[in-house]
């Protein structure tokens, strides 16, 4: 079978299972390439029943060196409500855990943002110099309640105080799968789509045993070794580290995943 350069994934059912509002973009991208997006949210992210504790941060970020910023949804999420309040404060500097969450910022007019250079995630970030002397600093940490402890822990170890706003809730979805796992059962899903490691794990519970069979040996498409290393410990067999933790990361690594042998033949 040949595609044509835009219909590289003609016939093919593709799983995403990022949260709503972050699948939009990845699924008309995959549907540009004539292939057919599922969006199966196994995530969902939600506001925190009390937001007294935010807001009591908000009132007092004069008092931080520096926030920092986990994920779009920390800076979605904050940002309404800190602008709501008050404005930043002018000496406090900004981290971002990723180029994405960089970019969320951007759209509220931060683009002075410390990112890492090569990798995203929160050891990268704790390399940059910046973060070397932390004696006496204080760090605020914008994130999702019960979020990883790595990031602030890290930081005071070296010495910062650290605080932590979360600012919204990850969910385990209550899906009715039936239709899916028919598709799946027929040889009619051919990859999935995770970026996150709890996703992943909300996913094998809510397949049912039948599933996770079929997810073993179904092409899985992550975006982190960490998430990586968490599918091999549920026993899925074909995984695939995208180059990059973006959208375009994920295609690059669908289109190479799937490329016709043809096509590499001359």
């Amino acid at each position: 079978m040949t595609f044509s350069d835009n219909k590289q994934l003609a016939g093919l059912n593709i799983l995403v299972t990022r949260p709503l509002h972050q699948s939009i973009a990845l699924a008309t991208s995959i549907r540009s390439l004539g292939g057919n997006p599922i969006v199966l949210p196994t995530l969902e992210i939600a506001d925190v029943a009390d937001l007294s504790p935010l807001y009591e941060i908000i009132d007092r970020l004069n008092e931080f060196d520096w926030a920092i910023f986990v994920s779009s949804n920390a800076v979605n999420k904050a940002m309404p409500l800190i602008t709501a309040r008050s404005i930043l404060p002018s000496h406090l500097r900004i981290a971002a855990v990723g180029k994405g969450t960089a970019d969320s910022l951007m759209q509220y007019g931060i683009s002075d943002v410390l990112i890492p250079e090569d990798k995203f995630d929160s050891e990268a970030l704790l390399e940059c110099k910046e973060f070397d002397e932390m004696a006496g600093k204080r760090v605020v940490i914008f994130r999702g309640l019960g979020g990883r402890q790595l990031l602030g822990d890290t930081l005071q170890q070296r010495g910062a105080v650290v605080e932590y706003a979360e600012c919204y809730i990850r969910k385990k979805p209550v899906i009715d799968t039936a239709s899916l796992l028919s598709v799946w059962s027929q040889g009619q899903l051919h990859a999935v789509v995770v970026t996150s490691s709890e996703g992943l794990h909300n996913l094998f519970d809510i397949i049912g045993e039948l599933g996770q069979q079929l997810l073993k040996v179904t092409p899985v498409i992550t975006t982190h070794e960490r998430i990586a290393q968490a599918a091999k410990q549920l026993g899925l067999e074909k995984i695939v580290i995208a180059p990059s933790p973006g959208d375009v990361g994920v295609m690059e690594s669908i289109r190479t995943y799937f490329q016709p042998a043809e096509n590499n033949t001359a």
